[in-house]
């Protein structure tokens, strides 16, 4: 008997950028350095979610599912709590090429 194996509806995927790459979007580096709650509530406004629930694991891993990034519950507690502002950067970005890409 031979068991073949379904081809996965949708592929894991990876963030459109690194968690270091601050840099490549430098007004949402300067907020995340300075200002990181206030980015954290953009990125919440932009879930629609509250402003309290910007930053850290549970919205991290909200926008992970909703977009089937790959990733962990655990790995993003530990970048939320010490990679706040990085990760907070890291979704905005993200965010945004999705808002310019249509798929937001």
């Amino acid at each position: 008997m031979a068991f073949t194996s379904q081809p996965a509806a949708f592929e894991p995927r990876e963030f459109h950028t690194g968690l270091m790459s601050c840099c490549d979007d430098k007004a949402v580096c300067l907020s995340g350095m300075f200002c990181t709650y206030l980015l954290g509530c953009s990125i919440a406004k932009d879930m629609n979610e509250c402003c309290c629930c910007g930053l850290g694991m549970p919205i991290r891993s909200v926008y992970r599912t909703k977009y089937n990034i790959q990733g962990s519950m655990c790995k993003d507690w530990i970048i939320g709590c010490f990679c706040t502002s990085c990760a907070a950067c890291q979704m905005k970005r993200d965010i945004d090429i999705r808002k310019r890409n249509g798929q937001f």
